[in-house]
């Protein structure tokens, strides 16, 4: 479809831009004028983009590529913290350009960016959004990511990739060189065109695998958003690397992202003290925890563990410092619904984690008849003698 989009074709988008895109689908006949089924995906990739990129996806005037697209490009909130690694630099190529959120973020902050996208109608649906944003500094390339390597004699400060994470069956893949483009098998390639290299990939992806796969690993971001892990940054340079610094990162609604940093060797070193339940209770946030700082957490805010493969932490004193959750401890039961339930309030709701305990939250639910809710928090797991218990806990304010 062309665009920019028609009047009419404008106000359908408008007018039903909250609506179920299925229900619109089956009504495409009442509207013998317009394109529905492609307006529908301008609605549905609208709809996702509402969570990830809002400023974009308020805007009538940008043109939406497939849903994909934009499920698979990065938050405003990680490409701003993307740019933020990269500010100063003269010049940056988005080697896997996509929807072009990380390219419009590095705009802000690089003073040239060239954006490489190859598949044609992708790159020309971004170009013509650049050119409503503003963006006159980034000058787009439809090309593949190799083919622009090899063809330019460009020296940059940084390149930047975001490996497609699926196989060509439509799987998650596991391992970088199951990626495309392939890092890796690239990478003396990459090197001869920038000094630092940027590499987005999906938590999925096993840690310690990568580093291995990369061997030029300087230092990586694990990083979360509301506690929840959403990409794993690794910034590559010329000289192997083998224990490279890992930066638990998350990103808060009140814009604080505070950070934990940890290695191999440290965490190796890290010896961890046990207790029973005390006062407080501590959760690490996710990127922590994906970061492996497992002991060295505790050491660093001088903190309890209780049991060497729960990842909780107690003390008598609060650490309200902590990265992470931290509540106050009221009791400490066994798992037993009419128990537990002598806790909650008339309609028997709490908030509940397990840790490792035996049970899922779903299973421990269904056989303590505890809901979802409340002002209570539960967190079931395995103490210091290896018994199942539940830490029954408020929030601290």
């Amino acid at each position: 479809m062309d665009f920019p989009l028609p009047e009419a074709a404008r106000r359908y988008v408008a007018a039903h831009l909250h609506d179920d895109p299925a229900h619109l689908a089956l009504q495409a006949r009442r509207h013998p004028h317009l394109p529905v089924p492609e307006l529908v995906r301008q609605i549905q990739a609208r709809q996702k983009a509402r969570g990830k990129l809002p400023e974009w996806a308020e805007n009538p005037d940008l043109v939406f590529p497939s849903a994909l697209s934009v499920e698979q490009a990065s938050s405003a909130r990680t490409a701003a913290f993307k740019a933020a690694l990269v500010a100063g630099a003269e010049r940056l190529a988005d080697l896997t350009g996509g929807f072009g959120a990380d390219s419009a973020a590095f705009a802000e902050t690089v003073l040239h960016v060239d954006y490489v996208e190859r598949e044609p109608r992708l790159a020309a649906v971004v170009k013509y959004n650049f050119d409503l944003l503003g963006l006159g500094n980034i000058v787009l390339h439809n090309q593949d990511a190799v083919s622009f390597l090899r063809g330019s004699e460009t020296q940059f400060d940084w390149l930047y990739l975001d490996p497609a994470r699926r196989d060509v069956k439509g799987g998650k893949t596991f391992r970088l060189a199951d990626c495309e483009p392939d890092v890796p098998r690239l990478l003396p390639l990459l090197l001869r065109h920038a000094p630092r290299i940027l590499l987005k990939t999906s938590p999925m992806l096993d840690l310690e695998l990568a580093i291995q796969e990369l061997g030029h690993v300087r230092r990586l971001w694990v990083v979360a958003v509301e506690n929840e892990v959403k990409e794993v940054l690794y910034e590559l340079g010329a000289e192997p690397a083998v224990d490279p610094e890992r930066l638990a990162v998350n990103l808060r609604r009140d814009g604080s992202q505070p950070e934990f940093r940890v290695n191999r060797a440290r965490e190796a070193r890290a010896v961890a003290r046990y207790a029973e339940a005390q006062q407080y209770l501590y959760e690490p946030n996710a990127a922590i925890l994906k970061a492996g700082a497992f002991k060295s957490i505790g050491t660093a805010f001088e903190l309890l563990k209780l049991h060497q493969h729960s990842h909780l932490y107690t003390s008598q004193e609060l650490r309200a410092d902590f990265p992470g959750r931290w509540f106050r401890i009221r009791a400490v039961e066994k798992a037993d619904g009419p128990t537990l339930r002598a806790h909650l309030g008339p309609e028997g709701r709490a908030h509940v984690t397990t840790r490792n305990f035996p049970e899922s939250v779903a299973d421990f639910r269904r056989h303590t008849g505890i809901r979802e809710g409340g002002e209570v928090y539960l967190f079931a797991t395995t103490d210091l003698r290896g018994r199942h218990v539940v830490l029954v806990c408020e929030k601290v304010a």
